[in-house]
């Protein structure tokens, strides 16, 4: 093989030569089965809870968010999210079951620690950017439709 001077362009083309690719489409498909799996759940979940439980429409989504947040918690304690995150990628992390395996997983990850300087102090690490983002969107928003509706 011919020796050339290592620099950006051959080393990009060298690198590209070795480097697997990502099956796109795949994680694509994978996402959205998994994703969609779980919206099917917690639709079925609201269903349930209608009936059941006499709940209204508007009122059964609240226990239905906390039953899969509570079921995802349990999950990622017994390792089962992160093989089904593993397999399905943005498919499990958008849900807000992504949203209750982040929290959980930090807070089991600093357990060791003890409870307030390990879980209380990393509880919200990962999630804690999400929330500040809701919460300031949300004002933001809100203040826009405030002066839309004054003005308009």
């Amino acid at each position: 093989m011919d020796k050339q001077p290592l620099n950006e362009k051959n080393f990009d083309k060298a690198r590209k030569s070795y480097q697997t690719k990502p099956p796109i489409l795949m994680n694509c498909l994978k996402a959205f089965i998994i994703g969609g799996l779980i919206c099917v759940f917690g639709e079925l979940l609201t269903q349930m809870y209608i009936h059941w439980f006499d709940f209204s429409e508007k009122n059964a989504t609240n226990p239905m968010v906390a039953t899969l947040i509570l079921l995802a918690a349990l999950a990622t304690g017994f390792g089962v999210y992160d093989k089904l995150g593993q397999f399905a990628g943005a498919g499990s992390a958008v849900p807000v079951t992504g949203f209750a395996n982040s929290i959980t997983s930090a807070a089991l990850e600093h357990k060791s620690e003890g409870y307030v300087l390990g879980v209380a102090t990393n509880l919200f690490k990962l999630a804690g950017s999400v929330i500040v983002f809701g919460v300031v969107a949300a004002y933001v928003l809100g203040i826009i439709r405030y002066a839309w509706k004054l003005i308009f």
